[in-house]
């Protein structure tokens, strides 16, 4: 950390390079008042030794939060809010809000800071589960978009802007469009495109950029979400960059964003004891792209292509580049994801993670169907990279079985299924079980997805459908692990009741 000098004494620039409030918890820590207050460990003086441990004596003497120095994360005036303003100026927002209960949370907050009950919202498919959430909590009423989908990979990529066009002539009253960019396959697409057709029907451009609070630090990488012109973006600081898991920020740009509406939303869905710990690793992770991002994230870009060139020379393995994303859909690709096809070995994705997992102490981010997904992060060196593709090339050498390949029974994803009804009247709606083979023809009452990437197959709502059903059937056969329903067996669903006792839409007051 920069030498310290009083915050009152410092330039703009100065302050940059300061972790406002990492330097405030040390403070309070150093000054030595005596413990009545929570934590209940009381600064790490009744903390279990595995604790201490884990979190370090340090750590746990500036765990505390809701001091008068320490500010208020739902009210900043202090040093949190001069670390919002630092990452604001950061990545070129006029405001950023720290999140401490992960991306989920930031995305509920940035749908119920610019929706209101009973608005329509253009949705594509590829949503991650925690945007269904959103819905459910805003009431808005999504229209699916059906992106589009690679048949070779099994993985869907972006909308375009025609089928965005088409979604907005039938639905003229839509509010905003939801964008995930880049994909958990890191995929992006003509996001500016997209921004100014929205734009152009007064409508809002929300985006969840989990994966991409990188993109900003490298010209050799597709550019952020706000720069294209998104207003409000979710980014998973923690997932790509320095921050403790759980630590994410809510960004916000330009005239369109009711800037009060949604730090009250922010406020809503967060806790009122913030860990400050999280706080701390979120304007941590801030300072450390400030001081070296253009070096740290360089570097992974660079250890990425010479990861996926050399894995592209392996006999039965694939990693598609940037060259392979120009088609609909697609326009570029966050190189720091390395998405490695096995079916070439007669391997499924969920094979090669247990046997790199098990024999070779590697852990990829997620397998499917087809693929296993490395993620080059800042952190990462040439040692890292030389030892997963030493892995890969002896997986290749114990496992080519191309004659298997065929047999590989993988289903296209399914069509969009129709909408029987709002998520949020479903979530609230009567439920019982019916047997999964059974469940064509009804209601979804419950999400289900395969996690990682979270992306729901069914979403409460939905008009189930055999195509469906069939797809989550086979990808439950191949090893996926199964998340959403009550049931994670698949032995039954649940589904709406059908009696006529569920109000309808107008009763609900959509």
């Amino acid at each position: 950390m920069a030498d310290r000098v009083p915050r009152q004494e410092r330039s703009k620039g100065e302050r940059r390079y300061h972790a406002p409030i990492a330097e405030a918890m040390r403070d309070y820590a150093e000054d030595g008042a005596m413990a009545f207050h929570t934590p209940g460990h009381k600064q790490g003086l009744g903390a279990h030794p595995l604790l201490r441990e884990l979190v370090t004596p340090e750590g746990l003497r500036e765990e505390v939060s809701l001091m008068e120095e320490l500010d208020d994360l739902h009210e900043p005036t202090m040093c949190i809010r001069e670390a919002q303003e630092l990452a604001a100026g950061l990545y070129g927002a006029d405001q950023a809000y720290f999140m401490i209960n992960g991306t989920t949370g930031a995305i509920h907050a940035m749908l119920m800071g610019s929706l209101c009950p009973g608005d329509t919202v253009l949705v594509p498919r590829n949503a991650h589960r925690s945007v269904i959430g959103g819905l459910i909590l805003a009431g808005a009423r999504p229209v699916f978009v059906q992106p589009e989908i690679d048949e070779r990979l099994g993985i869907a990529m972006g909308v375009t802007a025609a089928a965005v066009e088409r979604a907005i002539t039938a639905h003229p009253e839509a509010r905003a469009l939801v964008l995930v960019y880049p994909t958990y396959y890191g995929v992006t697409f003509d996001l500016r495109e997209l921004a100014e057709l929205v734009h152009a029907h007064g409508m809002l451009l929300l985006v969840d950029e989990a994966h991409g609070p990188h993109l900003r630090f490298s010209e050799e990488l597709p550019p952020q979400a706000l720069s294209c012109g998104a207003d409000i973006v979710a980014q998973s600081t923690h997932k790509l960059l320095g921050a403790m898991t759980q630590a994410s920020m809510l960004l916000a740009k330009g005239p369109r964003v009711h800037q009060e509406r949604l730090r009250e939303a922010a406020s809503l869905l967060q806790s009122t004891s913030p860990n400050q710990l999280l706080l701390a690793s979120l304007d941590i992770a801030r300072l450390q792209m400030a001081e070296a991002g253009a070096r740290l994230v360089g570097r992974a870009v660079r250890l990425a292509r010479q990861l996926r060139k050399a894995i592209n020379a392996i006999d039965g393995l694939w990693a598609f580049g940037p060259d392979d994303m120009q088609r609909p859909g697609a326009t570029g690709l966050d190189e720091t994801k390395v998405t490695v096809t096995v079916t070439g070995l007669g391997l499924t994705g969920v094979e090669a993670e247990a046997i790199l997992r098990h024999t070779y102490k590697i852990q990829c981010e997620l397998s499917d169907a087809r693929n296993v997904l490395f993620i080059i992060s800042y952190a990462d060196t040439e040692r890292e990279t030389a030892y997963l593709l030493k892995a890969l090339q002896d997986l290749a050498a114990m496992h080519a079985r191309k004659e298997r390949a065929p047999q590989l029974d993988i289903p296209a994803l399914p069509p969009l299924p129709a909408r029987g009804c709002p998520p949020r009247l479903a979530f609230f709606a009567r439920k019982e079980q019916v047997p999964f083979a059974a469940a064509a023809g009804r209601v979804a009452a419950e999400q289900v997805m395969f996690y990682p990437p979270g992306i729901p197959i069914l979403c409460p709502g939905d008009c189930i459908d055999a195509e469906s059903l069939h797809y989550i059937k086979r990808m439950q056969q191949l090893g996926l692990k199964v998340v959403g329903p009550q049931d994670s067996s698949l032995q039954d669903l649940q589904v709406l009741v059908t009696d006529g006792e569920n109000e309808t839409d107008d009763e609900k007051g959509y």
